[in-house]
C-alpha cells in the first residue's frame, strides 16, 4: 500500500496529492498499477477524490487550502531563489538549497522560507555565525524570508537518521546554487531509492557558485588555525546556549532535534521529525483498526 502511506504522510499537513505525485513515492513501475490501487481504496471508503485530489477521510477543505497554498509558492519561490544567491555568496558556503513546505509547493501566512546549506569543510560553525549574524542584525531577527536551519558540511553528505520524513525531506528538496557538492550529495545519499525507486535529481542544472575575490580572501585568511579556533569558539558557544535554552529536551531528542556535530547543525527545536513520524504511526493504527488495513510502521 505504498499509495495510501504516502497519503497518510502528507495528510498530517493536510496536503492532498495529485495521481502523478503520488505515483512518484511508490514502488510501482506502471502508473496503471497506482491508479488500481487508488480505486480500491476509494471502494474501501478510505479516500476521496476530489477533482484531481485524493484525500484521507473526509477533510474535503485541504483541497482548497492546498491550491491557495500552491498559488503563493509559486510567488514566494521567486524571492526564495533571490535568497539563495544571496546566500551562497557568503564565506564557506558550498551549496544552497530550498527544503520545508516551499519544497514541497505549499507557503501560507505561518510559513518560512527554510534553506538546506552545505558548506566546506571544517568551517560550519563560521559560515552558520556569519549568517545568523546578519539575520539577527540585519533582518531584525525575522526567519520568514530567511531561516537557515539545517547545515551540513561536504566533509560527511549522509544523512545519518534515515527514515520516511528524510527521506521525503530529500526528494522535495530544491537546490538552488552549487552544482558539484549537489551532485556528490545525492550520490552519498542513494539509500533514498530504498523508500522511493524513481527518486532522480538532475544536478546538472544546478548553478555552480561564484565568489568575490573579498570572499575568496576572507576563505584564504581564515583557512588557518586561527579558522580552526573561531570554527571550535563559534560550534562551543552555540551548543552551550542551546543545552541552557532547550534544556527540556531529552537527551535523545536534543541529539536528533538540535545536533550539533562538527559536520552538521541542526535546529529544529519543536523536533518536527519525530512528531511527524508518531503522527503517521498514528494515523496507520487508524487505518488498522477503521478499515483492517495493516501497513508497517515507520522508525524516528
Amino acid at each position: 500500500m505504498d499509495s495510501l502511506k504516502t497519503i497518510l504522510y502528507f495528510s498530517i499537513f493536510r496536503y492532498p496529492l495529485k495521481l502523478e505525485e503520488i505515483h512518484s513515492y511508490t514502488n510501482h513501475t506502471e502508473i496503471a498499477d497506482t491508479i488500481r490501487e487508488l480505486e480500491t481504496l476509494i471502494d474501501l471508503k478510505i479516500l476521496t477524490k476530489v477533482d484531481d485530489f485524493y484525500v484521507y477521510g473526509n477533510d474535503l477543505e485541504s483541497v482548497p487550502k492546498r491550491i491557495k497554498g500552491n498559488v503563493l509558492a509559486m510567488r514566494i519561490l521567486e524571492k526564495a531563489k533571490s535568497r539563495s544567491r544571496f546566500i551562497s555568496k557568503f564565506p564557506f558556503v558550498a551549496a544552497v538549497g530550498v527544503s520545508g513546505s516551499l519544497s514541497k509547493g505549499y507557503y501560507d501566512s505561518n510559513s518560512d522560507i527554510d534553506f538546506f546549506i552545505i558548506t566546506k569543510p571544517n568551517r560550519l560553525w563560521i559560515c552558520r555565525t556569519l549568517l545568523i549574524l546578519y539575520k539577527k542584525i540585519f533582518l531584525l531577527n525575522s526567519r520568514k524570508y530567511f531561516c537557515p536551519n539545517y547545515f551540513i558540511s561536504s566533509e560527511q553528505l549522509e544523512i545519518i537518521e534515515q527514515n520516511r520524513f528524510t527521506a521525503t525531506e530529500l526528494k522535495t528538496l530544491i537546490p538552488m546554487q552549487g552544482k558539484t557538492p549537489f551532485k556528490h550529495f545525492y550520490e552519498d545519499n542513494s539509500w533514498v531509492n530504498d523508500y522511493f525507486s524513481k527518486f532522480n535529481v538532475n544536478a546538472d542544472l544546478i548553478p555552480e557558485i561564484k565568489k568575490s575575490w573579498v570572499i575568496k580572501n576572507i576563505e584564504v585568511i581564515l583557512n588557518s588555525k586561527l579558522g580552526d579556533a573561531l570554527d571550535y569558539f563559534f560550534r562551543s558557544i552555540t551548543l552551550r546556549k542551546w543545552k541552557a535554552k532547550f534544556d527540556y529536551l531529552s537527551e535523545e531528542d536534543f541529539r536528533i532535534a538540535l545536533k550539533s556535530t562538527k559536520n552538521i547543525s541542526k535546529h529544529h527545536p519543536s523536533n518536527f521529525q519525530k512528531k511527524v513520524i508518531l503522527s503517521l504511526n498514528s494515523k496507520l493504527e487508524e487505518v488498522q483498526l477503521k478499515f483492517n488495513v495493516v501497513i508497517a510502521k515507520e522508525h524516528v
